[in-house]
């Protein structure tokens, strides 16, 4: 009897110790899982919400302006996610003629993401900076077409620019040729890429699209994310539209906009607000600089820069 005790205890001991491993093996598993999905970008990082973004709290301004730039520097050179990338570029074509916003849009119109480049070239016909007229010139010998009719478009509409003539005039002709004087000293070989059927439709159903520009990035991965967030175009336009006319009244009327509950419509009007270049207001715009959508936060930082840097569009540059 005594020695079936002995071993009854024996074997409850080790049964313990098994159960303890057990628990302490499912414990580190917890934990090394929990830390991974802590610091999984997929788990903390989203669109809507960057953790690693939050702006500084109860900083100078000049510190607050350094992160704005930072906000639009990392996001415009995330090739892991291009409409970041497209975002950011809206966000940066709103600051005008500015050096370092103007060499951020040039880095980006030779990114190898098709989207990106057409986003670049929208973002510096947006901008008029003519420090981005030879950038553009450079992408009328783009590999796609799409791009190729962007910066063709672009250097005519919004610089005088008839240097692109020729790949508009391949593209009117369709399948004919381009008669020789439609096409002035014209250097680019376009016959490779625009002379075929499937080239003009693919520019033609992506410009049926929207090559456009907004805050919600580009194309129609823009007008599928601004369905899903509730984003109304309509109220958005008016509010581009009303950008136009610099009066007091718009520019109260874009301050308590800042607080609505379309996100769209708080990018519009904080950049429409920065666009005033009124230091300001600047404390207006900070706390949109904490806005849980990334589009947002991007206009907020390039109207924060607006205000506090002055960057003012050149005037030799409109139109």
């Amino acid at each position: 009897m005594r020695i079936l005790q002995k071993s009854f205890v024996r074997l409850v001991a080790n049964c313990g110790s098994l159960l303890l491993l057990i628990a302490l093996l499912l414990w580190t598993e917890g934990s090394v899982a929990q830390d991974s999905t802590s610091s999984s970008p997929a788990a903390n990082q989203s669109q809507d919400a960057k953790t690693d973004q939050a702006p500084p709290k109860a900083k100078t301004p000049a510190e607050t302006l350094q992160w704005s730039w930072q906000l639009l520097t990392d996001n415009v050179q995330d090739r892991k996610h291009f409409e970041y990338q497209t975002q950011a570029l809206d966000a940066l074509s709103s600051l005008g003629s500015n050096a370092r916003a103007d060499a951020l849009i040039a880095a980006a119109m030779k990114d190898p993401n098709l989207d990106v480049r057409t986003a670049a070239v929208l973002a510096a016909g947006k901008a008029k900076a003519r420090t981005l007229v030879q950038p553009l010139k450079d992408r009328l010998g783009d590999s796609e077409p799409q791009v190729m009719f962007a910066a063709a478009t672009t250097l005519w509409t919004q610089f005088k620019d008839r240097s692109g003539e020729d790949i508009l005039a391949a593209i009117a002709a369709g399948d004919r040729k381009a008669k020789p004087g439609l096409v002035n000293g014209a250097k680019q070989d376009i016959s490779r890429t625009l002379h075929s059927p499937s080239a003009l439709t693919k520019i033609g159903l992506e410009t049926g699209a929207g090559l456009v520009l907004g805050p919600f990035g580009f194309s129609v991965s823009a007008v599928e994310y601004a369905r899903k967030n509730g984003s109304d175009s309509a109220r958005v336009k008016s509010i581009e539209l009303l950008a136009e006319v610099r009066t007091a009244d718009v520019r109260e009327q874009m301050e308590s906009a800042l607080n609505d509950k379309d996100p769209g419509v708080r990018a519009a009007a904080v950049k429409v607000l920065g666009s005033f270049h009124r230091p300001q207001d600047a404390k207006s715009i900070e706390p949109l600089l904490d806005d849980s959508k990334l589009p947002v936060r991007l206009a907020a930082a390039a109207a924060y820069v607006n205000c506090v840097s002055g960057g003012v569009r050149a005037k030799a540059a409109r139109p």
